[in-house]
């Protein structure tokens, strides 16, 4: 019956504005007839990440809920971990509206939000209310016109530190003029030095672009390393707009969804030869085979995000659960058994 009213549900929202059906599902969490099934997990799916124990590898990426307004029923939809955010010092409005655009065509979107949200002090009080029970991360902004963007990431995570088990850095929106510049080695490196120095135990991810080049990933998994950062998102949206149907297809912003899944691949897979930090594959991930497709190609876990415009909030716990059942057909007990295996094929 659920599952019956989640597609009805879906269908329904995607007829509305993007922005406006996002609004409305994040809604729909809080009633009874959301698709909840609790944690998914078993003893192959159990794993690890950055000290994290996850009752599976399958998260929830940054920018579905925002502002922190969620996370309790988020945490029983079958997500092994969630990442919210981004949180920016102080509130602000982000960019202009419309600002979000569903491909139907190619099963994607594209966002220009420019971080959005209720600043650190709102989204800080909520998360000290959230249930205890999946890892919960904050992804970390800076705001528009900031005098010091690399101070911001440093003042949200000192200020929201109790109530998170990881932070992300996130230098790798192209909604923010400029934010992707951080992402150079000497840049980044200073960053991450003013992050570390107010984590306390926090681990802390940085999460990054796939328009990226070889001598680029390579800066940047060596800063990784010497910063000594817990894992490497690899990837957010993509400016690249090859092959895209939908009308909308022009928009600016950053692109996500299926068109993203194969450049996001290559990326992780490049950067699971150049370091040995732990990655999050993340960038088209809609299917059990797309989940375990980068956890072969060098991912620990995975994060989802786009995949639920068209799947559903019941995706997490189908993936999850098909994703169990590839890892046992292919005789791995675990989930890190499965990792780095299939590398070589994304080079």
């Amino acid at each position: 019956m659920k599952q019956a009213l989640e597609r009805i549900g879906t269908r329904t929202l995607r007829k509305l504005d993007p922005e406006i059906a996002h609004g409305l599902a994040l809604k729909a969490l809080h009633t009874p007839l959301a698709p909840l099934p609790g944690p998914v997990t078993s003893d192959r799916l159990r794993t690890t990440l950055a000290g994290m124990t996850l009752p599976n590898p399958v998260g929830l990426a940054a920018g579905f809920d925002k502002n922190a307004t969620a996370i309790a029923p988020l945490s029983r939809a079958g997500f092994g971990w969630i990442e919210v955010g981004a949180a920016t010092p102080l509130p602000q409005p982000g960019n202009p509206k419309p600002r979000l655009f569903r491909l139907a065509r190619d099963a994607a979107a594209i966002n220009r939000f420019g971080f959005n949200n209720d600043g650190m002090e709102a989204i800080a009080t909520r998360l000290a209310k959230r249930p205890r029970g999946v890892p919960v991360g904050l992804n970390l902004g800076a705001n528009k016109d900031s005098a010091n963007r690399a101070e911001d990431f440093a003042r949200v995570l000192q200020h929201c530190a109790p109530h998170i088990d990881f932070a992300t850095v996130n230098v790798s929106s192209p909604n923010t003029e400029k934010l992707r510049d951080l992402q150079g080695p000497m840049a980044l490196a200073a960053l991450l030095d003013g992050v570390m120095q107010v984590r306390g135990d926090i681990p802390v991810f940085l999460k990054i672009a796939p328009d990226l080049t070889d001598l680029d990933l390579a800066d940047i998994a060596k800063v990784a390393e010497d910063a000594r950062v817990a894992a490497i998102i690899a990837t957010n949206t993509t400016l690249d707009r090859d092959g895209l149907q939908s009308p909308h297809a022009g928009e600016k912003g950053g692109l996500s969804g299926q068109p993203l899944f194969e450049k996001s691949t290559r990326v992780l897979a490049k950067l699971h030869q150049l370091t040995k930090t732990p990655l999050v594959g993340v960038g088209g991930v809609a299917s059990a085979e797309q989940a375990y497709a980068k956890i072969k190609a060098g991912a620990s876990a995975v994060q989802l995000y786009t995949g639920l415009v068209f799947g559903g909030l019941s995706l997490a716990a189908r993936i999850a659960e098909g994703l169990d059942l590839q890892l046992e057909r292919d005789g791995f007990q675990s989930v890190s058994e499965a990792v780095g295996t299939d590398t070589a094929d994304w080079l």
